[in-house]
C-alpha cells in the first residue's frame, strides 16, 4: 500500500489520505472545490466541479494515473438540479472515456461544497487484467 501526496491538490482536511495505491489500483478521497492553498471556491456549482476535477487531475497524477485510467467515480450532489451541469463539466475532463458512475444527492458536504468526487483507476497505464 502507498500513500498518495502532492502539493497540487489542497490537503485532506482531516485523517485521512488524498489517495491511496493498493493491488494496482488507486483509490482517491471525495475531493470538493478546495484550492491548493486551502481556500474555497464558492461562485458556482460549474466552478466547484472544475476545480474539483483538476484536484481529481493532480492526485491522480500524483498516482502515475490519468482521467483515461479511471475506471469508477461517485459524484455527490446536495442538489439534483445541479447534475446536468456537473454532467457538462466532468465530460469536458473525461472527453469519449465513460467510467462507471454513481451519483448520489446528500443533504450536506464538508465546507458547505456543493459537489464532491471520488474516484478509483488503474495505477499506472501498463495495467492490464
Amino acid at each position: 500500500m502507498k500513500f498518495i501526496e502532492t502539493k497540487d491538490a489542497p490537503k485532506a482536511i482531516g485523517p485521512y489520505s488524498q489517495a491511496i495505491e493498493a493491488n494496482g489500483f488507486v483509490y482517491t478521497s471525495g475531493q470538493i472545490a478546495l484550492m491548493p492553498d486551502g481556500s474555497m471556491e464558492t461562485r458556482s456549482v460549474e466552478h466547484q466541479t472544475h476545480q474539483v476535477m483538476k484536484n481529481l487531475f493532480y492526485v491522480l497524477e500524483a498516482a502515475g494515473a490519468h482521467f483515461n485510467d479511471v475506471i469508477k467515480t461517485t459524484i455527490y450532489l446536495t442538489d439534483m438540479n445541479d447534475f446536468e451541469t456537473v454532467n457538462h463539466v466532468y465530460s469536458h475532463y473525461f472527453g469519449t472515456h465513460k467510467p462507471a458512475r454513481s451519483t448520489i444527492a446528500v443533504r450536506t458536504l464538508p465546507k458547505n461544497a456543493l459537489v464532491e468526487i471520488d474516484c478509483i483507476a488503474l495505477a499506472g497505464a501498463d495495467y492490464t487484467f
